[in-house]
């Protein structure tokens, strides 16, 4: 018996190590590096939620260490909105130090947005970029429907409250108004790209109906500054802040205190002690995931 409490003991002691570890680690080793930096923030897939990258943004706006934000993109785009405010905030961030932009494999349409905030736009000679435009896409099961029988009833208060309703015939008014909306929304597309590269409507125009082009291509039409990788967007970035020492270091996303402190499955396991207790049942779900 003893034995088995000398074991629990000794547990325990390695716990608490490992736990204090943990921690010293947490408090001073997962800050922004001391001295002069190039922050490197990458970006990457279907742009959806940016409320992450806009609070590490303002992070580094904040951080007198860091002389440069060098933002690596590699996105196809993604939602309007979310565009737009990532595109705000490097505006906001640029009036306090340079702003980068590093294209990777693809940074088209909203990819692009974002970038034309920034003070420079470095992109490799095969990037793929480009395809300034809006896209809405819906579907019509109208006549299958009618094949198998089945009547959707829709109560509304208003003529267009259904607005492209794949179950009722295409409403050519439906559709005008979505057009409407769509223009709009290109027309702000292109006032960030033009004022953002200083391309003149006119020119601007011809080449911003959803083509893409490659970075060299990009680069003829000045809607990026330089063809070089990641590292020369750090050099470009250097050379912008005044800051010729200054050593790169990426952004790392932040894990949970608690993941941080005990491992990186421990959200998952409390999440389900908590569903437990609540009497939760666990949910299956089918998902579109891009």
């Amino acid at each position: 018996m003893k034995g088995f409490w000398r074991f629990l003991t000794m547990l325990g002691a390695v716990f608490i190590l490992i736990l204090f570890f943990n921690l010293m680690r947490f408090l001073f080793f997962n800050q922004v590096p001391f001295g002069k930096k190039i922050a490197i923030l990458k970006v990457k897939g279907v742009i959806t939620d940016t409320s992450y990258y806009i609070k590490e943004l303002e992070k580094l706006s904040k951080n007198r260490n860091v002389k440069a934000i060098v933002l690596r993109i590699d996105s196809p785009g993604g939602a309007v909105v979310p565009c737009q405010e990532m595109y705000d905030e490097i505006l906001r961030v640029k009036k306090k130090k340079p702003v980068v932009v590093s294209m990777g494999s693809v940074a088209a349409s909203g990819g692009l947005y974002i970038s034309v905030a920034a003070n420079k736009i470095v992109a490799d000679p095969a990037t793929i970029t480009g395809s300034i435009g809006v896209i809405m896409q819906t579907m019509n099961f109208r006549k299958i429907a009618d094949k198998l029988g089945i009547k959707v009833i829709t109560i509304k208060s208003g003529p267009h409250k259904d607005l492209l309703n794949p179950f009722k015939k295409v409403d050519p008014g439906d559709v005008a108004i979505v057009q409407n909306v769509i223009n709009d929304v290109y027309q702000q597309f292109l006032e960030a790209v033009s004022k953002g590269r200083h391309i003149s409507m006119d020119k601007l125009k011809p080449i911003a109906d959803g083509r893409i082009f490659s970075g060299r291509e990009a680069l003829k039409l000045g809607l990026v500054d330089e063809l070089g990788d990641l590292q020369k967007a750090i050099s470009v970035a250097r050379k912008l802040s005044h800051s010729p020492d200054a050593k790169p270091f990426e952004v790392k996303k932040e894990k949970p205190f608690i993941d941080r402190i005990i491992g990186g499955e421990a959200s998952l396991f409390f999440d389900k002690i908590s569903a437990i207790l609540k009497g939760e049942v666990e949910r299956k779900e089918l998902m579109y995931l891009y």
